[in-house]
């Protein structure tokens, strides 16, 4: 039985043990028998014992008597269950109570074990060895698991990073296109983020805007001109206004970028939730409430909840950032047409929250301001 016990002459410090007994003479055998392999630690009571867990070191293991008078073991160890801090520690009754009904109502109030007195020193060794054996090995699995979900929390992080990068990058590669655009993307992404979230309480709007869409949507939006790149230099960048050919082949963009975007799609093994919304707004951000919109003449809630919001917030930047072929107009011009597009051009819904909190959008469109030309610039 000895060469079972350990031997910590050579190893880490000794795990420690709380005896808890009101009986003075139950507590020397307890400690005689255990101090010569754990750091043991004594209460006389049930309050003592509270008391002592509660200060460093604390216990690896806890032997608590039952029968004491003013708090016996059981209230003491519902306490303990009742602690973040002691609710795992393992805990053996140890009482003269040898019945099997007191056993029962010990192993089912959640005690590991149940030693009935007088104490046979080799058993009460034996299930304190065992215990605490099964203590450190719940603790490395604790610890092995913990780690666990930290590395797939950091890789998943990785993963996130990587793809709000990738994304950013194919937005700037259709910007490069387009150069007046500037900081349009950062600026239309934070539109569609306000605006779904504003939206995201309203009846028609809470099944579909909850915080995972809210976030896919806002990450998928930078992709919604991503069909540009398709677009001959010379009608993108056409200072003037475009012929009714070249206006036809503008307008091919939406369908470019989707087929784009699914073709992507193809190649992933399993569904990507965050580019079947990217084709949604590539598609139909151009789309309009009344129908008269492109590419496939969609009317109301026909039109994904995505690229209505895409399309308020696309309109607004452009009419308040300068574009080769026109000037930019005030926020209140923007706001101007924007209420004039109420149930034409935009959702009604979407325009009564956006014009409620005008002033938001308006910070947005602050902070990622295009910078002011180079004095040298022609």
């Amino acid at each position: 039985m000895s060469s079972r016990l350990p031997d910590y002459r050579e190893s880490a410090p000794p795990q420690t043990i709380l005896i808890v007994d009101d009986s003075p003479e139950n507590l020397t055998v307890l400690n005689e028998l255990l101090h010569p392999y754990y750091r043991v630690r004594a209460a006389s009571s049930g309050q003592k014992a509270l008391r002592i867990v509660g200060t460093p070191p604390q216990p690896d293991l806890i032997l608590l008597d039952v029968m004491m008078p003013g708090m016996d073991g059981h209230q003491v160890f519902r306490q303990l269950r009742a602690n973040p801090d002691t609710r795992d520690t393992p805990v053996i009754f140890v009482t003269a109570l040898d019945s099997p009904e007191a056993e029962m109502q010990g192993l089912e109030a959640g005690a590991v074990d149940y030693i009935t007195k007088p104490i046979v020193a080799p058993i009460l060794l034996a299930r304190v060895h065992n215990q605490l054996e099964l203590k450190q090995a719940r603790d490395r699995l604790r610890d092995q698991n913990a780690y666990l979900e930290h590395e797939v929390a950091k890789r998943m992080a990785e993963n996130d990073l990587i793809q709000a990068v990738s994304i950013r990058a194919l937005a700037h590669l259709a910007e490069t296109r387009d150069p007046e655009t500037g900081n349009h993307i950062l600026r239309t992404q934070g539109y569609v983020q306000e605006l779904a979230t504003l939206l995201q309480g309203q009846p028609g709007f809470s099944s579909v805007l909850n915080d995972r869409y809210i976030k896919l949507l806002s990450r998928s939006a930078p992709l919604h001109d991503i069909g540009k790149v398709g677009i001959p230099d010379a009608i993108l960048q056409k200072p003037g206004p475009l012929t009714a050919q070249e206006w036809q082949v503008m307008k091919t963009h939406s369908e470019k970028g989707s087929e784009a975007i699914e073709m992507a799609e193809r190649d992933t093994a399993e569904d990507v939730e965050f580019l079947a919304l990217a084709k949604e707004i590539a598609h139909w951000h151009h789309e309009k409430w009344d129908g008269s919109g492109y590419p496939d003449g969609l009317t109301g809630e026909a039109i994904p909840i995505s690229a209505r919001i895409m399309a308020l917030a696309d309109v607004f930047d452009a009419l308040i950032t300068k574009r080769v072929y026109k000037d930019p107009v005030s926020y209140q011009a923007a706001r101007d047409i924007i209420a004039a597009g109420r149930g034409r051009h935009f959702d009604p819904d979407m325009v009564d929250a956006f014009l409620a909190h005008f002033d938001r959008f308006c910070a947005i469109a602050d902070r990622y301001h295009d910078p002011a030309p180079d004095a040298g610039t022609p």
